[in-house]
């Protein structure tokens, strides 16, 4: 697959609140379906922790968001969206924890 260029990409990792919990994680995902719909998100992918066990890895999340922008003004433009608006209204009580990783091209 060729590099990616001229893109945004913006990593947001979720360490549930209940993370024994399976309507917690189901509802989480479907948050995450919903924001998909965001119009300026070019491609996203929702992962889970994939199972590698090495020192370097951390597997202690639940949930990986990672969504691609054409630009920095197209990810700013996501922040204020209201289908973002209304996920953090309605998940944000899912989570314990948010770790976010914004990059763009070296």
């Amino acid at each position: 697959m060729p590099e990616e260029k001229n893109v945004f990409i913006h990593h947001v990792f979720f360490w549930l609140a209940n993370p024994k919990s399976q309507e917690d994680r189901d509802q989480l995902y479907a948050g995450l379906k919903k924001l998909s719909k965001v119009s300026t998100i070019r491609r996203f992918h929702i992962g889970r922790p994939a199972g590698t066990l090495r020192d370097v890895i951390d597997t202690s999340y639940a949930f990986s968001w990672c969504i691609y922008f054409a630009n920095a003004a197209d990810q700013q433009s996501y922040q204020t969206d209201p289908i973002h608006l209304r996920f953090v209204e309605e998940c944000s009580d899912l989570w314990s924890r948010v770790i976010v990783y914004d990059s763009v091209d070296a």
